[in-house]
């Protein structure tokens, strides 16, 4: 299964593909869509067709977003929150499914506590991908989401067997 993690955001939308054969996962690429500092439709625009590059060539299977939290600029959020839209939009454009995780879900499963900070994450997500370049910061969150989605696939998938088994 090809994992495409994504995390959110209006300037920097950090991205990572990893490949997940049951227990085995490995690095495919990571990077960083950059969207200026035009005005909001064109910034929209940028992550919009730079995703959907990155959709078009690592061809995932799956998809998996960081769910947005509230901070106190009510502005800012909603601008995050149509950089999310972008990024749910895409993968769902191209007939994906798109999990959604909280940060500190993401932060748990990766790290092993919820309210760990972003050195933890990164170090946590170069351990579980030994010889990884990051791109950055929001790369590395973006393969810590596309580590977290699979680990929950595997575990859904487990269970989904346990059923049937059972069932029979």
């Amino acid at each position: 299964m090809r994992v495409l993690g994504i995390d959110p955001g209006l300037r920097n939308l950090g991205w990572g593909v990893i490949d997940a054969d049951g227990v085995h996962i490995r690095h495919v690429a990571n990077g960083i869509c950059r969207s200026g500092s035009g005005e909001l439709a064109e910034r929209l625009l940028t992550l919009f067709e730079a995703l959907s590059d990155i959709v078009s060539q690592y061809a995932p299977d799956t998809a998996a977003v960081e769910q947005t939290f509230v901070n106190k600029d009510g502005a800012g959020t909603l601008k995050l929150g149509q950089a999310r839209g972008v990024a749910m939009l895409v993968p769902a454009r191209a007939g994906l499914e798109v999990g959604e995780y909280a940060p500190n879900k993401v932060k748990k499963t990766v790290v092993g506590v919820g309210h760990a900070d972003k050195k933890q994450v990164e170090h946590m997500v170069r351990l579980q991908l030994p010889g990884v370049d990051i791109a950055g910061a929001d790369a590395a969150d973006a393969l810590a989401i596309a580590l977290c989605h699979a680990h929950h696939s595997l575990a859904s998938g487990r269970l989904q067997a346990a059923i049937r088994k059972g069932a029979a």
